[in-house]
């Protein structure tokens, strides 16, 4: 089941992807081969920008991935890295769990806007920041469990 819902993500972000490079390619097209820029190709353009980087940061893109401040860790010991994974997962979930709510009022409160051109609900827009939100969350949530655990404690960059 998790290896049908990564697979359904990573398929989700490869199509968003593509679109947006389709999109691009119809504006260079347009702007430039037929002197008649599109204002529709800019808007969606920054629209699948912010699906891609926000839904691949949240669902596609594992943890070990992410830019991380590794100099401190690889210094520590197993105990000290073991508080400091929990910490840090503690409070980036924390403070992601907490922001839910408030972003998804604001989300739902965004539907009555809509983007000057195409007129997409701007709760469409930010809709996958709260996909990150939760993400986070739960990703947090798993790591702490790990780091009870002792798993996830190995040097930065060094796989074991």
């Amino acid at each position: 089941m998790r290896r049908a819902l990564k697979r359904g993500a990573d398929l989700v972000g490869a199509g968003l992807f593509a679109a947006l490079f389709l999109v691009f390619l119809v504006q260079i097209t347009a702007r430039f081969g037929f002197n008649r820029p599109l204002p529709w190709t800019d808007e969606l353009a920054v629209v699948l920008y912010v699906w891609v980087i926000l839904w691949c940061a949240a669902l596609v893109v594992p943890e070990r991935e992410h830019v991380v401040f590794d100099l401190v860790w690889n210094l520590a010991g197993r105990r000290t890295r073991q508080a400091m994974r929990i910490a840090g997962h503690v409070m980036v979930g924390g403070l992601a769990a907490w922001a839910i709510p408030g972003c998804w009022d604001y989300v739902r409160f965004m539907a009555r806007e809509g983007t000057p051109v195409l007129d997409v609900p701007f709760s469409w827009v930010f809709l996958p920041f709260i996909v990150l939100l939760a993400a986070l969350a739960v990703r947090s949530a798993v790591a702490v469990v790990q780091a009870l655990r002792g798993a996830g404690l190995e040097d930065a960059g060094l796989p074991t």
